[in-house]
């Protein structure tokens, strides 16, 4: 087998040995169902796992990831995802986290094509076009970034405030 599946299932059988000596009922109580509180609209980013940026345990979150985190009327796998938490989950807070240092904000900045992600980064080229003259005006490209980052997340929630869901 090759050592990275390795990781991975020696990584499982870890984190399973680990929560049945801490509470040997914690598989048992988590197959009777889900009741979170919260929906976590992220990023896929790798580096911002919802759970462990929150300090939350199994069970207490609904997630969904995408790149940048956007939120799209059209996108059924969000919508899908939007309705269950809200309608059968019954969840009290959503939450649209996104990130400083985004890779696809930042490739959204740009003019360089990146294959079949140039159709979802239209969204996020959309934000920045909406607040063109804020963010020209801003010299630092970094900063901009960051401002760019924060402009999508709020486009996002505006976004998600006008889903008939919510």
């Amino acid at each position: 087998m090759d050592k990275a599946y390795q990781k991975l299932i020696d990584g499982n059988r870890r984190f399973a040995l680990e929560k049945k000596f801490d509470d040997p009922e914690y598989f048992k109580k988590l197959s009777i169902g889900q009741k979170p509180d919260y929906l976590w609209i992220g990023c896929s980013d790798s580096r911002v796992p919802a759970n462990e940026v929150t300090n939350t345990e199994s069970g207490e979150m609904f997630v969904h990831r995408n790149i940048a985190n956007v939120v799209v009327h059209t996108d059924f796998n969000l919508m899908s995802v939007l309705e269950y938490a809200v309608n059968v989950l019954e969840v009290k807070h959503i939450i649209v986290c996104g990130h400083y240092g985004c890779g696809g904000v930042r490739a959204a900045m740009t003019n360089k094509t990146f294959g079949l992600v140039d159709k979802w980064l239209r969204n996020i080229k959309d934000v920045y076009n909406m607040h063109h003259s804020e963010l020209e005006n801003i010299i630092d490209v970094e900063k901009r970034v960051d401002r760019l980052t924060e402009l999508n997340i709020i486009e996002q929630v505006q976004h998600l405030a006008e889903t008939k869901i919510v």
